[in-house]
């Protein structure tokens, strides 16, 4: 029977330095993972990314950070290669990588459509690659996309649009990659309470996700709390291996297919 215990393990995480990301990077080395190597983007998380290594070394973890920008093939290729080489071969590859685009159809640019193709579904697909190569046997893939995949709503063709072929990546990893053991899955959190939602929306529209999920008098904003979203990645990334090839929409009520 194969070892689907936290502890012991070694994982990556795209979009590990803050959020939910580097909330995920500390909830795992606290788990007792081996070592936890974490990506970010840019220079302007570099800070945070070092006080997450920092937090990841403290629980008794080994620990490493990776900047890069995912949206080409080599980059993620890099990206693995340098985390293998740095902390050894993942068991568990999560990828919390996304942007938000809150726009009219209309009005939407080719320059922006492309943006948000890069970054929401061809890096998806690149780190679904390249999992699909260094993930260990056993393993556990986790991508995070979003509720609104769920939703019948305006203005968010160019985000929702580019997270939703991220289900059939999952779909299809989770047949191919099934033979060895791994899982592969999708979450789909409803609109959470960091600085990544609040620039896209208005103060009437902040508004009402505080108050469109079901459970939504039962949290300190109204949004999903990061909090409540890590305890699903940490099942499916341990004894929840037995769920593959799934999205998981964790938004309180807020919307569901």
């Amino acid at each position: 029977m194969a070892d689907h215990s936290i502890k012991g393990k070694t994982a990556l995480i795209a979009g590990g330095a803050k959020n939910l990301g580097g909330l995920i990077a500390r909830d795992l080395a606290q788990q007792g993972a081996r070592a936890v190597a974490i990506h970010y983007n840019s220079a302007a998380s570099k800070a945070e990314a070092e006080a997450t290594v920092a937090a990841i070394q403290a629980a008794g973890a080994q620990a490493a950070a990776f900047q890069a920008d995912l949206t080409t093939a080599g980059a993620v290729e890099k990206l693995f290669a340098d985390a293998v080489a740095a902390v050894g071969r993942p068991d568990i590859a999560i990828n919390t990588v996304g942007k938000v685009l809150k726009k009219p159809f209309v009005e939407i640019s080719e320059a922006e459509y492309d943006e948000m193709t890069a970054v929401n579904s061809k890096a998806a697909f690149f780190f679904l690659k390249e999992a699909g190569k260094h993930v260990n046997d056993n393993g556990k893939i986790v991508t995070l996309v979003t509720s609104l995949l769920g939703a019948f709503t305006p203005f968010y063709a160019a985000y929702a649009g580019t997270k939703a072929p991220v289900e059939h990546y999952t779909r299809a990893a989770a047949k191919e990659f099934g033979e060895r053991g791994i899982s592969v899955t999708a979450v789909g959190p409803g609109p959470m309470d960091t600085p990544f939602f609040y620039p896209a929306e208005g103060a009437d529209a902040v508004a009402y996700h505080k108050t469109a999920a079901a459970l939504s008098g039962f949290t300190k904003t109204g949004l999903t709390d990061i909090a409540d979203v890590v305890p699903f990645i940490r099942h499916l990334v341990s004894d929840g291996w037995w769920i593959t090839g799934q999205t998981l929409l964790i938004n309180g009520g807020y919307t569901t297919k």
